[in-house]
């Protein structure tokens, strides 16, 4: 990353794709690379940080907790996504953290800067509001998932969205995904999920690779 300049990496930004070239220049004396270690917060719930995070390279996840401190995994971050704006345009403190699962770099934008370039570039605002759309898509699919699905069901939504193809009839999870991870994705004790991935694997269903991938025999087999 130290050898791109600050305009190299607002190129790839899919967010600012549609900036013009004065406007992506511009920017790039806007913006600030930082990397976080695994495990450090980008925001933090219930506070303001004043600034939007695109993720640049690693991986992040968006976690509430309530009173009790009993945590729940909303979402996962990856190079391309942002964080933070919705607390920008509303002006109000976060409704969920943002941790880091891996090393991870990002460019920060601060919130003047951010409002400029929403009034100067329709498709930068246009961008911005369709990820918020498909958020909200987000947050009431799995809102069905909780209120519609058992345990079973939900572990195996869950594991159908981290999957991706690995040959005609099978999908495969290559990154490390714990059993309380997904117990927290899907509201569930983490003893209920070790049993569920269990039955799981002896009806066939999966199997844990060395390493901790995981492999989804076939593409139906998991329903969703």
């Amino acid at each position: 990353m130290s050898m791109l300049t600050n305009l190299d990496l607002i190129r790839r930004v899919p967010l600012f794709s549609k900036l013009t070239p004065d406007q992506a220049t511009m920017l790039s004396h806007s913006v600030v690379k930082r990397r976080f270690k695994r495990g450090e917060i980008i925001v933090e719930q219930g506070k303001k940080s004043n600034s939007l995070y695109i993720i640049l390279a690693g991986r992040a996840r968006v976690v509430m907790t309530d009173r009790k401190s009993r945590e729940v995994i909303l979402a996962t971050l990856n190079p391309g996504d942002y964080v933070g704006e919705m607390s920008l345009i509303d002006n109000k403190p976060h409704s969920a953290s943002v941790e880091t699962e891996i090393q991870t770099d990002v460019l920060v934008l601060g919130r003047y800067e951010f409002t400029r370039c929403l009034e100067e570039n329709t498709a930068t605002a246009q961008s911005v509001m369709a990820g918020l759309v498909q958020r909200l898509r987000k947050a009431d699919d799995k809102i069905n998932s909780l209120a519609l699905l058992d345990v079973y069901g939900r572990v195996a939504k869950v594991l159908m969205n981290f999957a991706e193809a690995d040959g005609l009839k099978q999908m495969v999870i290559r990154d490390k995904i714990t059993r309380q991870d997904i117990a927290k994705m899907v509201g569930a004790s983490r003893e209920m999920v070790s049993r569920v991935m269990r039955d799981f694997e002896e009806q066939g269903l999966i199997t844990t690779r060395e390493g901790g991938s995981i492999l989804l025999k076939e593409r139906r087999a998991v329903p969703r």
